[in-house]
């Protein structure tokens, strides 16, 4: 069995974090460099979705068991905008809770509001889609009249009495169509995002949700082929990657449960990828160093 990670942010907040583990498979593995590039390209490629952009509000609804048809759908992600004398900060909703209640609510009001331009959909709470009627990629203005009809929404003003961050803007992102085909060389996919995992089930994949450790993603793989799982180290720390992921799959090469390890940095700098099998634990002479040496 091959197990790949893929791993945005690896190197981003490295720096000082010892992980054991992890710099096992980075010091004995095969590192492999390639230009930078962003995670949705780098998906695109390992999906062979063409030289468009990553249709990620498309491949959303079929991750989530939905149909995007011809329309044109850019993901709308909900995220707290907060503006301070002389600049803004936003908060992304992967950081904070939205009810599934909520998430309806809000998108049943903006596409009320823009009946004849968006149609926003909450296909998680955290995880919404609007489908775009004239194919163009939504202004500055829409998008401001997008935060001042959140900011007036009575579900908002509920969410700061309790204390919550209000749901005030949405982010843009991922417009297209989706693909006729995907294909991919792995035979399982297990990803948080359904965008990942809508790709997958166009290439006719296995997909499933990303599990919390991985030894439950494990228990419930084949014992060969390969297998892809996407972490996100820019949204989990990486003490938690390390014991949740890294040390159990370390154990499981040493153990012979799985032959090859690859690990991707993606969407940090130059991508780096590391590939270890059972006999390269052995090369003693690559002693391990801090995470962010790798880089």
């Amino acid at each position: 069995m091959h197990c790949e990670l893929a791993i945005p942010g690896l190197f981003g907040e490295s720096a000082g974090v010892r992980c054991a583990a992890l710099e096992l498979l980075l010091a004995r593995g095969r590192r492999v460099r390639a230009p930078a590039r962003s995670l949705e390209a780098w998906l695109s490629e390992a999906f062979e979705l063409g030289d468009r952009p990553f249709p990620a509000g498309a491949l959303t609804l079929l991750g989530c068991g939905d149909e995007p048809g011809e329309a044109t759908w850019a993901r709308a992600d909900p995220m707290h905008l907060r503006f301070f004398r002389d600049h803004f900060a936003t908060v992304p909703g992967e950081s904070f809770e939205v009810q599934r209640e909520e998430a309806d609510a809000l998108c049943e009001a903006l596409s009320s509001h823009f009946a004849t331009q968006l149609e926003f959909r909450a296909c998680e709470p955290r995880r919404w889609c609007a489908r775009l009627f004239d194919d163009a990629a939504p202004n500055d203005a829409l998008v401001n009249e997008v935060q001042m009809l959140l900011h007036a929404h009575p579900l908002n003003e509920a969410r700061e009495a309790r204390g919550e961050l209000a749901i005030n803007s949405v982010r843009f992102w991922g417009a297209g169509r989706a693909p006729r085909r995907a294909q991919c060389r792995w035979q399982s996919v297990a990803a948080a995002d359904p965008a990942v995992r809508g790709a997958a089930r166009l290439a006719g994949t296995r997909h499933r949700a990303l599990p919390g450790s991985a030894p439950e993603w494990l228990d419930r793989l084949p014992e060969d082929g390969r297998h892809l799982a996407l972490l996100d180290a820019r949204e989990t720390a990486l003490a938690d990657l390390e014991r949740d992921w890294f040390a159990p799959l370390l154990a499981a090469l040493r153990s012979g449960r799985i032959g090859m390890v690859s690990l991707h940095a993606v969407d940090g700098g130059e991508e780096v990828s590391f590939e270890t099998i059972r006999g390269d634990l052995r090369r003693f002479w690559r002693t391990k160093k801090p995470v962010e040496h790798y880089a």
